[in-house]
């Protein structure tokens, strides 16, 4: 963005309110920003901040519950407050249109893509059915669809996950708009996809000119992307700053905060990632004064009685904060930082972790879900969702399975615990096979594995009370009854820093973060030895990540669990892990010990990987590499090596002969014919 740009978007003072039974609810209160021409603003915060719902206001697409209550919004000098609806739907789409969050509940699964934008193009434009097409296939081209033509006739669920956000952003680009809302337009995406989506916003922008209001959580995207920020709290916005600035010099304790909740590449394993106590307030409990007081490191009694105002720290930097007055002496800022929590550091000593003891032991397993056809249901091909894999859990370690979706990793997860069944192979926990144990016996093992699963919101029972989940696998299993079942709750409760106070409650009245919680609680229940976490912390905010990911730590230290973690973000996976295991279409390419697969990764598949990983720090830029095309199918895989399609190092013998896992340096494990 050229520097003295002419304003696009300007919202000034704006709240947004919502009627409910509890009666009327503020969203957000008195929000101002502003996003000039060809510049990228990003909006951050934990979820209920209130982002989406600024972003939604823009555009006037509130629920019939909610409605502007103050403020204007001036996009090119005309007011979209006081438009009316025939006036606001010519602006939606033409001049300023939408990315939504997931594109497979937007995009309609009755119509073609093709048709669905032409759709786009002909509520603002007149031309005639060769044209639509042609330029419906062009959109569809500019956003990296290969064989646009004959893609033109599918339908959303015969595309992937990141070709269908391609297409939100064909349909956004539509009408050529001035202004681009992306509403979490990377959060459901894989590292590699979420790489070359943030190339294509870039180059687009570039292009066009367009200006992009970026609404996310994803610190690393915004690093990368973002021109300035917006942080919002609860309703409110308390920083605002040229996104440099507010990487090095954060001027909010809660943008603060945020930023030291990311583990990072470079974040020590031993050191525990700082914390935000508590969660952000809902609408009917709103704090007095500051509203971040209840959770903030600094605060005072002002901070609790009376809020702050928004002060302006010059260029262009301003932050809501006591500690931002002028009339506050160095004295008492000295007085209050002293105070204030210091990283702190696990135990050096692992008691627990025995590298010779293997705990489980998982020999070329292979999962084939047959595909059948026809009035006979005869089967036709197979899915090879997990095709030989092979590793081990010593006890008290932490190995980290990685890979973009549809890799085969929560597969293995359930193959391991038996969820599913093998097609072949074999998995041994503690010396024992798991698949010849029946009865009493398979129920013992079962009761020593237990599975953490990835969506806190489907896996507990909205209709059972949090002493009915966690008591289930007690009674199952045999170990506790009555008075002693009620006590070894609430000390499961305890020991994943809830109260016992909350064991009469049901799941909806608990946030996202004390739901995983509960799910860890339960898993623990049982006792195991071992827990599969399967994207345990991948539904969660930052702050809420970083006490997940510290308790799983704590609980591994005190009760010498082992771990399997299935994850895509290789930030959480290189902080928690001891050894990774990169998976590719249903194989295994390159075990290694944590730090050096981020070292020097051998695989081109892990290298690029690693290499797509947003950093949070805008000073620092990574040379990427963009993987082409999509994971192929694993109904017919490529011949020789599966990754040879996307390979940028791909050689003739990678076409035609498998490469064999080898050991290039002690625990360095690849499978490639480079090495």
């Amino acid at each position: 963005m050229a520097k003295g740009s002419p304003t696009l978007l300007q919202v000034n003072e704006l709240s947004t309110v919502f009627q409910t039974r509890a009666g009327i609810l503020e969203a957000i209160n008195s929000v101002s920003f502003k996003i000039a021409k060809g510049e990228t603003v990003a909006l951050v915060g934990e979820s209920g901040s209130g982002k989406s719902v600024s972003a939604l206001s823009i555009l006037r697409l509130l629920e019939k519950t909610g409605k502007i209550s103050k403020g204007t919004i001036l996009y090119d000098q005309s007011s979209l407050t006081e438009m009316t609806d025939e006036e606001i739907r010519k602006i939606r789409g033409k001049d300023i249109a939408m990315i939504f969050q997931d594109p497979m509940t937007c995009l309609d699964p009755v119509y073609s893509i093709g048709d669905q934008i032409i759709e786009a193009i002909k509520v603002h434009e007149d031309l005639s059915k060769t044209e639509y097409h042609r330029r419906a296939v062009e959109l569809l081209h500019l956003v990296g669809i290969p064989d646009a033509k004959n893609r033109m006739k599918n339908y959303p669920h015969q595309l992937s996950g990141g070709q269908r956000q391609r297409v939100m952003i064909a349909i956004a680009l539509a009408c050529r708009p001035n202004l681009l809302i992306a509403d979490e337009p990377t959060t459901a995406l894989d590292v590699t996809v979420q790489a070359q989506i943030i190339e294509l916003l870039k180059k687009l922008q570039s292009e066009f000119g367009t200006a992009i209001f970026l609404v996310t959580h994803d610190l690393g995207v915004v690093a990368e992307m973002a021109d300035r920020v917006v942080v919002m709290y609860a309703g409110q916005v308390v920083e605002q700053t040229d996104v440099k600035t507010l990487f090095s010099q954060p001027e909010h304790p809660y943008t603060e905060a945020l930023l030291q909740s990311i583990p990072r590449l470079d974040t020590d394993r031993n050191q525990r990632l700082k914390t935000i106590k508590g969660s952000v307030p809902t609408l009917t409990n709103l704090p007095t004064g500051c509203r971040f007081h209840p959770r903030c490191q600094y605060a005072s009694e002002k901070c609790r009685i009376e809020e702050p105002p928004m002060f302006d720290l010059g260029e262009n930097h301003i932050s809501k904060c006591w500690l931002k007055d002028p009339q506050f002496t160095e004295k008492e800022w000295d007085l209050i930082t002293s105070e204030a929590d210091e990283g702190i550091f696990f135990e050096e000593d692992r008691l627990f972790q025995d590298k010779q003891k293997v705990l489980l032991e998982v020999k070329d397993i292979k999962k084939y879900f047959p595909i059948n056809k026809g009035m006979f249901s005869r089967t036709v091909g197979h899915v090879r969702a997990v095709d030989g894999v092979s590793f081990d859990i010593y006890q008290g370690e932490t190995l980290g399975l990685v890979g973009e979706s549809g890799c085969g990793k929560s597969t293995t997860g359930r193959l391991i615990t038996g969820l599913i069944q093998l097609t072949e192979g074999k998995v041994l926990f503690d010396g024992q096979d798991l698949v010849k144990a029946k009865g009493q016996s398979l129920k013992k093992l079962r009761q020593r594995m237990q599975i953490i699963f990835q969506d806190p919101y489907s896996s507990l029972n909205p209709r059972m009370m949090i002493s009915d989940i966690i008591g289930e696998p007690l009674e199952v299993h045999g170990i506790a009854k009555g008075q002693e079942k009620y006590n070894r709750i609430a000390e499961l409760l305890e020991i994943v820093g809830l109260s016992k106070n909350d064991i009469q409650k049901f799941p909806h009245q608990f946030s996202g973060g004390q739901r995983q919680r509960i799910g860890i609680a339960r898993a623990l229940a049982t006792e195991p030895d071992l827990l599969i976490c399967d994207e345990a912390v991948s539904a969660l905010d930052v702050s809420v990540q970083a006490q997940i990911l510290n308790l799983l730590k704590d609980l591994q230290r005190k009760m010498g669990l082992s771990y399997l973690f299935i994850s895509h973000d290789l930030n959480v996976v290189k902080y928690i892990s001891d050894r990774i295991s990169v998976m590719y279409l249903g194989e295994i390419v390159e075990v290694a010990e944590s730090e050096r697969l981020f070292r020097e990764p051998l695989h081109p598949y892990s290298q690029a990987l690693i290499s797509a990983v947003p950093i949070p720090n805008p000073e620092k830029k990574r040379e990427r590499i963009i993987l082409k095309g999509e994971v192929p199918s694993p109904v017919n895989p490529p011949s020789g090596c599966k990754f040879h399609t996307r390979c940028p190092k791909a050689m003739d013998i990678c076409k035609h002969q498998k490469p064999k896992l080898k050991e290039i340096t002690p625990g360095h494990i690849v499978s490639c014919h480079l090495y």
